[in-house]
């Protein structure tokens, strides 16, 4: 694990990792620093038995515009081996990890957001795919996830066009988990990771994998492959912990095992 970098910061509160994109100036553009400074932190919250989950976020009122233009024609590389996009837009994370937006989340920055598990924005934030204005395409996931998220005519539009679109219509198609007042954002979003931490870290792990895994799953499968994912669950200590704190009108100590 190398160094988060100074243009990326990160903290640890109550079971969550938050890293903040700080690069405010430039509207939290991705360059090699940013790049590494994510995956860094991804790899912490990933590894620590402390945090459950992550969350991504951006300094200064911005979630992030996208990659550094400048950056690009340095030959800066802002993928991380074959982990996509900062880390993250090609990585197989064990843990939830949740995207809070404000204002911009567009090109790199909007494909960010849509690899984490769920997002929280302000009703002002913008998003939007503009790569085709600029001769380019959204390959870090934008392509190939928002028809999977949105309707197929509206995520083909966003690529073809290049236009921004609001939170609150984006929302209206089941994008966005939270909408929330402009500044509350991460705040939200803290709320939304708290009640998650709160969880048994063997369940919440195991869900999101059967969720994510079972879209590629046929109808005659799929109940084998979940069992067979499952079932250690319920042979867990942290399985027996739930059961006995529930009798005992008490919170959980959760194990992890």
């Amino acid at each position: 694990m190398g160094p988060i970098m100074q243009s990326v910061t990160f903290e640890m509160v109550e079971g969550i990792g938050i890293i903040t994109i700080n690069r405010p100036e430039a509207k939290n553009c991705v360059n090699r620093e940013v790049a590494e400074g994510i995956a860094n932190a991804i790899d912490v919250v990933e590894s620590s038995t402390d945090l459950q989950v992550g969350i991504l976020t951006g300094a200064g009122g911005t979630f992030c515009a996208g990659m550094d233009l400048k950056a690009f024609l340095r030959g800066e590389n802002i993928r991380i081996g074959d982990r996509g996009l900062a880390g993250l837009t090609c990585a197989v994370l064990k843990k939830p990890f949740i995207a809070a937006v404000e204002g911009y989340a567009i090109a790199g920055g909007f494909e960010m957001a849509l690899a984490c598990d769920l997002i929280v924005a302000s009703r002002e934030a913008r998003f939007g795919l503009p790569e085709v204005k600029r001769g380019l395409v959204a390959n870090a996931g934008g392509m190939v996830r928002l028809p999977r998220q949105l309707p197929y005519r509206i995520a083909l539009e966003l690529a073809l066009t290049g236009d921004m679109i609001t939170a609150e219509e984006i929302s209206s198609y089941g994008l966005i988990n939270r909408i929330v007042a402009p500044g509350t954002a991460l705040d939200e979003a803290i709320k939304l990771a708290r009640t998650i931490a709160a969880n048994g870290p063997l369940a919440i792990a195991v869900s999101k994998r059967v969720i994510q895994e079972s879209q590629d799953w046929s109808s005659t499968d799929m109940f084998a492959r979940q069992q067979e994912i499952t079932a250690p669950i319920f042979k867990s200590e942290d399985a027996r912990e739930g059961a006995l704190a529930f009798a005992e009108k008490r919170k959980p100590i959760w194990q992890g095992k």
